[in-house]
């Protein structure tokens, strides 16, 4: 069966190095039966975040790293071979802060952003012909804080998302519990204040992950300090309208919060949204694609520690739980019709999985 076959997509993961991982592992991966096979790797430090360009011909990884200096973060660029699945690295460039721990695309593939999360700072970088990275050509530094000393005595930019239509993006930021909206000039290569520059959420909260239903609609927010769902209702002007809250804690769970991950089912069915902490499930809810609202289905144990990232294959069959520190991805077979969650019996053990990404 070729490889460029739908039920043969790419897998690749992004991980924590230094243990048993060394850098972005590629694998084929079964959408008929959840089985996956290792076909290639490359060596890079703490690629905790993947993103794929439109055309999936690029790869592009944060490298979580820091120093004293504040700018011992960087964002290496790969080629992907869309026919054997093998990466080759073309470049690296400063994050321009530490701790870079989000990537993401233009649609048009010309633009690469990127936030990090120690510094408060997000850079947008040109992508050259050959898909590398040019220098950050604007470098935003949030400035503020929030109620918590601990966690919020400055911005932490953990999500860098733009929107469907490709004109604004959204950074959400935990440190001062705020999304932040830039309009983006694609043809320039600019970030400017949106005519509403942010969404604020309940002081506490920790903004962590944003992300759109495939109508473009609506959008929804994991907050970290407090396991939150957030929806929203998605203007062309770049406005976030509050619609909801929702716990993505299961029923009667008392323990540490520890928002991570949010994803919608390619249907715009189904939101799915991780919690770490002593909870390490995933909330399942149910999207009425009238009004973006959402009710709850049912929570599934990821059956492992440490869910920070999960995602669903390009089929909707399956969904994929990265247990940070159980070393291993948990394969979901998921019910399209009922949004539940069943475990597959597969398991791919790789060392401190952080990220799931595809391309198909």
């Amino acid at each position: 069966m070729s490889v460029l076959n739908s039920q043969e997509p790419f897998l690749l993961v992004g991980t924590y190095t230094g243990g048993a991982s060394k850098g972005i592992y590629v694998y084929r991966f079964n959408s008929a039966t959840g089985a996956s096979v290792l076909i290639d790797s490359a060596v890079t430090e703490n690629p905790s975040y993947l993103a794929v360009s439109p055309d999936k011909k690029y790869v592009y990884a944060a490298n979580e790293n820091g120093n004293d200096q504040g700018n011992g973060g960087s964002i290496t660029s790969f080629s992907f071979d869309k026919k054997t699945g093998r990466l080759t690295r073309l470049n690296s460039q400063s994050s321009e802060g530490n701790h870079p721990c989000f990537v993401a695309v233009h649609k048009s593939g010309k633009w690469v952003v990127a936030g990090n999360y120690s510094s408060g700072t997000l850079a947008l970088y040109p992508v050259q012909k050959d898909g590398s990275l040019g220098a950050a050509a604007q470098v935003i530094k949030h400035e503020g804080r929030s109620v918590n000393a601990d966690r919020q005595g400055g911005p932490h930019v953990h999500n860098t998302v733009f929107s469907p239509d490709g004109k604004f993006l959204f950074v959400a930021d935990l440190g001062i519990d705020k999304v932040m909206t830039y309009a983006f000039d694609s043809k320039a290569g600019k970030l400017t204040p949106a005519e509403m520059p942010f969404t604020e959420v309940e002081a506490g909260d920790g903004p962590r992950h944003l992300t759109f239903a495939p109508s473009g609609k609506y959008a929804y927010l994991a907050t970290e300090m407090r396991g939150g769902v957030e929806a929203f209702k998605y203007h062309k002007n770049g406005q976030l309208e509050h619609l909801q809250h929702y716990s993505a804690l299961p029923p009667e769970y008392n323990g540490p919060a520890d928002g991570a991950d949010i994803h919608v089912s390619t249907d715009g069915r189904y939101l799915y949204s991780s919690t770490r902490g002593q909870s390490n499930s995933i909330g399942i809810f149910a999207i009425d694609p009238r009004t973006g609202l959402i009710t709850y289905v049912a929570h599934q144990s990821t059956l492992g520690k440490t869910p920070r990232n999960f995602n669903l294959d390009p089929t909707g069959k399956f969904l994929l739980a990265a247990n940070q520190n159980s070393d291993e991805i948990v394969v979901f077979k998921r019910d399209k019709s009922s949004g539940l969650l069943e475990d597959s019996g597969h398991r791919i053990e790789v060392g401190k999985p952080v990220c799931v990404e595809w391309v198909d």
